[in-house]
This record gives C-alpha cells, structure tokens and sequence, in this order.
C-alpha cells in the first residue's frame, strides 16, 4: 500500500480527514430540504463502503510497502476482520444517533457535543490501549492531556450557547443534546477498536493482521451490513415526524441518491486519509486530528446555514469562544509530537 513516514504530512492528511468527517453532513441537510435522514442514510452507507472499496483496491495495493489488498484479504485471519468489522457496528450506531441528532437540532450543535464528546474519550482510549499493548506513548502527554481539557471546555460551551437557542425558538433542547451525547459515548471508540484489527508493524496498538486500508475497507462493510439490523427501528420509530417505508426510499430521485451516496464517499475519503496517517502520527494523535471535525461543523453551521441567527445577543460571544478553544485543543495536540 501507499504509506508515509512523515509526521507532518501524517497531519495534513488528519487535516483532510478533519474537514471530510466535518462536512459530509452538509449533503444531509441539503437533501432535508425534501427527504427524511431515515432515507438519507441508505445512500450514504452504500458510498462509505463503495468508496473505501475502491481506496483498498487502489491505494491499498500500490506502493512498495505491505501486501496489496487482495493478498492481505487472503492472509486475514477471522479476529482481524471481526475486529474492524466490530469498529464499524459500534460506529454505526453511534453515527445514526448522530444522524437523527443534527435531524434534531442541527450541525452547529450535534457536532460540537456529539464529535467533542467522542473526540475526548477516544484520546482518552487510544492513549490506554497503546499503553496496555506494552508500547510507549509518542510525544508530550502533558501536552495531549492539556488539549483534551481545552476540549471539553469547548464541548460546554456549545451546550450553553444552545441553551440560549432553545429558549429563544421555545423549542425543547434535551432530545437534541441527549441523541449528541449519546452518539458521542459510542463514536468514541470505534477507531481504537478498529485498529487493533491492523498489523503491529503498522501502527502502534495494533495486534491484528491486516494492512490499514483493508481494515478501512472492513469497518465500512461492517457499518453497511449493520444498516440493515439498526436502521428499520429508527424508520419505524423516527425521532421525529411519522415512520418512514422502505418504499418512500424508491421514490426518491436520481440527485437526492446521488447526495447521499456522495456523503458517504466524502467520509470515506476521510477515514482512508487518517488509516494512512495513522502509522506516523500513532492512534492518540491521528484520532484527535482527525476527529477535530466539530471545528469544521460549526464554522458550516453557523456561516453557511445560519443555525444560530435567531440566537439572543451575546451568543456569538460564546461561540467565537468555543471556536477558539476547538482550535486551542487542537494546537496543543499537534504539538504534542513535535
């Protein structure tokens, strides 16, 4: 496969991941405007795992260094696979309540609380699993620890800014910040469960067989299989407005599949991204780079969708300040491995 070996380009490509996984939702909202996520999220599992697909096959089996694709399926052993494919269940699941949160009460405040939450913890566990799997932490730990604190200031502000949107529109805020924190817990540990399907020689905290894109690969195909065990509850019990039939989904056109499809693609550009870092920039900083999305959400939320316009005064105070803190954490835990 194509690897690297230079933490500053392992960070630029985290960057990427960051405003992939940051923006894909925008194609959620744009296809809202006439059909429900519930139908949404079809199209968008099939383009993660269309995508990934043709990453693994291309990217994953060029270059000089590991096995192509294919000779790496054929050497996997079943708890390598079991293991990127339990990532993507647990991701799965996470990301439909995130899905139905940002359906709820929109990007600017499903992802500052649902990705602020799943970023913090999944530092957190990345940082012990490389610990229990007898390898040394790369670079400044006080300096990772310090960025996670900014964080979850960050993450309490967006709560507060939202409280103040809630109140000014009288409309109920605990649905919506209880999907995003319950979205967060889950998402939180799909990418240090993921990477113990990989090859030790490839990233630190691996113990599994397989090459990074392939357990990329494996993980979607987990979160597509297990659309077809999750999602019918959550069309048949939508967390707002009347269930939804399959056959809704038939009706739909040519451009709104196409929207959803190409969301998925543009978050599967992402994880591919990060899986390539991952060896040189090691689990705790590529999962705290990359899932700096909420940085990017809320500039789209608040900048192009407008999310918080009928906020009272004094609420861009506190976003510009939990923007500031988002970018504070990040800082510091790039600068953790310099």
């Amino acid at each position: 496969m194509i690897a690297i070996h230079s933490y500053s380009i392992a960070v630029v490509l985290c960057v990427l991941t960051m405003i992939c996984w940051g923006s894909w939702a925008n194609t959620q909202k744009l296809a809202a405007r006439s059909w429900r996520f519930e139908l949404f999220y079809w199209d968008f599992v099939t383009g993660l795992v269309l995508t990934s697909l043709v990453a693994a096959l291309t990217l994953g089996s060029f270059g000089a260094t590991g096995r192509p694709f294919l000779a790496d399926l054929a050497q996997a052993d079943h708890s390598s696979i079991g293991w990127a494919l339990l990532g993507g269940t647990v991701w799965n699941l996470g990301n439909l309540l995130l899905v139905a949160a940002i359906a709820v009460a929109g990007m600017a405040i499903g992802f500052p609380i649902g990705g602020g939450i799943a970023w913090v913890l999944g530092i957190v566990f990345s940082f012990i699993l490389v610990i229990i799997e007898g390898a040394k932490n790369p670079g400044n730990t006080r300096l990772l620890f310090a960025g996670v604190a900014v964080i979850v200031v960050a993450i309490l502000l967006s709560m507060l800014a939202y409280g103040r949107l809630a109140s000014a529109v009288k409309k109920p805020s605990a649905k919506g910040i209880l999907l995003s924190v319950a979205a967060g817990v889950l998402i939180a540990f799909f990418y240090s469960v993921t990477v113990k399907s990989i090859d030790p020689a490839f990233v630190a905290g691996g113990s599994g067989k397989l090459m990074p894109l392939s357990a990329a690969f494996f993980f979607t195909l987990g979160a597509f299989l297990t659309t077809f065990l999750f999602h019918p509850f959550f069309m048949r019990y939508p967390v707002e407005g009347a269930p939804v039939r399959m056959a809704d989904y038939w009706k739909g056109s040519a451009g709104t599949h196409c929207t959803g499809i190409f969301g998925g693609a543009i978050w599967a550009v992402g994880i591919t991204s990060s899986f390539i870092a991952v060896g040189a920039a090691g689990p705790a900083v590529s999962y705290a780079l990359s899932n700096a999305a909420p940085v990017v959400a809320i500039l789209w939320g608040v900048l192009v969708w407008r999310e918080f316009s009928t906020a009272p005064r004094g609420t861009n105070r506190i976003l510009g300040a939990m923007f500031l803190c988002y970018l504070a954490g990040l800082a510091l835990i790039t600068c953790s491995r310099l």
